[in-house]
């Protein structure tokens, strides 16, 4: 029975995650990743509240950019996390960011799944006037025990 939950789960999430995918993002180029180290945390039944540290490796530059991440999610979410990382190439518009350009607040659907290792995928886009966009299916792994789905938001600051 687990196994079937399981498997709807990231069906569903799967379906979601490529349902939501910006039609605009072809015309997006990718510039760099973004890398946030997630704090540990346990979540609520209706949602969560993360934070992290996160640093954007553009691709024409050596210097890297600092941002602060508050994460979030609204929907079903039973996690306790010992922490993760979550990684994202990132697309937008121009291919010049300057340090502080990537903050702003990113929005779409959120994901994931652990048992001792997690895996999750999350479709956002925003920025300054939705001009920036994290790529969609990012990658995410914690170790913890939790399943969650939902709308998920980061707000970066610089």
């Amino acid at each position: 029975m687990n196994r079937r939950l399981l498997a709807l789960v990231a069906g569903v999430a799967a379906i979601f995650s490529f349902a939501a995918s910006p039609a605009s993002a072809q015309r997006f180029e990718r510039i760099g990743t973004l890398e946030c180290n997630v704090a540990p945390n346990v979540s609520f039944v209706v949602g969560s509240v993360r934070t992290a540290g996160c640093n954007f490796y553009p691709l024409n530059s050596r210097r890297m950019h600092r941002y602060r991440a508050d994460l979030g999610r609204i929907g079903l979410d039973l996690n306790i996390s010992a922490g993760g990382k979550l990684i994202w190439a990132v697309h937008a518009h121009n291919r010049r960011l300057f340090p502080g350009d990537l903050r702003g607040t990113y929005t779409g659907v959120s994901g994931n799944i652990a048992l001792g290792l997690g895996v999750g995928g999350n479709v956002l886009l925003g920025g300054s006037n939705n001009t920036v966009a994290l790529q969609p299916l990012s990658g995410e792994g914690n170790v913890g025990v939790g399943l969650s789905v939902g709308v998920g938001r980061i707000v970066l600051h610089h």
